[in-house]
């Protein structure tokens, strides 16, 4: 990661950032203070539901921004996408379309979206450019989620003409990193995959069950990076054209899952499990737009930000340990 130094840009500047207590937007915010921003308020859900207009309005009238970066979402994994359809396309639709629309009321000075990779057509050429955002339909699993995302795009291009409107959109590839979400039940393929690996050697497990057949492709970014890319967005991009956030870096699923094994230490067996979807066949951006704009690229090497990932949950692993023996 570059350097943080505190800018001048966010000396007095009031910023709100939804999902500012989540896996993205506790490193936002870090970045953001770092960066020397003071004054930043993280609505919480139980007391601002961001699905409902009212509870919208008392938060900017609450908050009063200049900023608003929206990182909230409804979000999961491949199953959870399957499971959940419509709560995800609904919950993150009207989150952000609503936000969007008040913050232009309440004259917010500059809205940044924060959308998803999978708002990409199925069948992307590689490296995906965000000229091809809008060559066909999203890969089946998530497209709920990724269409409701998208509509902030939409959204952003006609407030701009319209009402000139600041507002700019943002397509981070796949997060990891340490504090991501390790519930089986919704967490994405990374943190998946170190609980299954971690959990095999700690009980004496002989295989590992993974979805697929491995030959699908992945690019991930760095939490800790990511973060950095959206705070140099809102400081320096001012246009509506979407714009990649990723590392450049592709994996295959397979040499994925034998990373994981290797650096947890798991030497069982790996099963695949062809039943179930591969989800999008290959993703690998072409994140020139981002350096060319507002300076961006990745740092944090993936083998690096892999083993403080596995460190972390093996850490939160052994405080729980520790808390329930005390208790």
């Amino acid at each position: 990661m570059a350097e943080k130094v505190a800018n001048s840009f966010w000396s007095n500047k009031r910023v709100v950032v939804t999902g500012g207590a989540g896996f993205l937007g506790t490193a936002v915010v870090k970045y953001l203070r770092d960066r020397g921003c003071i004054t930043i308020f993280v609505p919480r859900r139980k007391e601002y539901d961001l699905r409902t207009r009212e509870a919208i309005r008392r938060l900017l009238d609450d908050a009063r921004p200049d900023i608003v970066i929206h990182a909230a979402g409804i979000v999961g994994g491949i199953g959870a996408n399957q499971s959940r359809p419509a709560e995800f396309f609904y919950d993150n639709l009207m989150m952000g379309v609503q936000l969007l629309h008040e913050s232009w009321k309440a004259g917010v000075e500059k809205f940044v979206a924060i959308g998803t990779i999978c708002a990409y057509p199925k069948f992307t050429p590689i490296p995906f450019r965000e000229e091809d955002l809008w060559n066909g339909y999203p890969e089946e699993t998530n497209a709920p989620y990724g269409l409701a995302k998208k509509m902030l795009l939409v959204q952003s291009h006609a407030y701009r003409e319209q009402y000139g409107f600041n507002s700019i959109f943002l397509l981070p590839v796949n997060l990891y990193g340490p504090g991501d979400n390790f519930d089986p039940a919704s967490s994405h393929v990374i943190p998946a995959l170190i609980k299954k690996c971690v959990e095999a050697k700690r009980t004496g497990e002989i295989q590992i069950v993974v979805w697929g057949d491995g030959t699908p492709t992945r690019e991930f970014i760095y939490v800790e990076d990511a973060a950095e890319a959206i705070v140099l967005a809102a400081e320096r991009y001012n246009r509506s054209e979407p714009v990649n956030i990723g590392s450049a870096f592709e994996i295959t699923i397979k040499e994925l899952v034998e990373q994981i094994a290797r650096l947890t230490g798991f030497d069982g067996k790996i099963v695949w499990d062809t039943s179930k979807p591969n989800g999008q066949p290959r993703r690998k951006l072409d994140t020139r737009r981002a350096e060319r704009e507002f300076g961006f690229r990745a740092q944090t090497p993936f083998g690096e930000g892999l083993r403080k990932t596995i460190e972390y949950y093996l850490q939160a692993m052994a405080d729980r340990t520790r808390e329930s023996v005390l208790r």
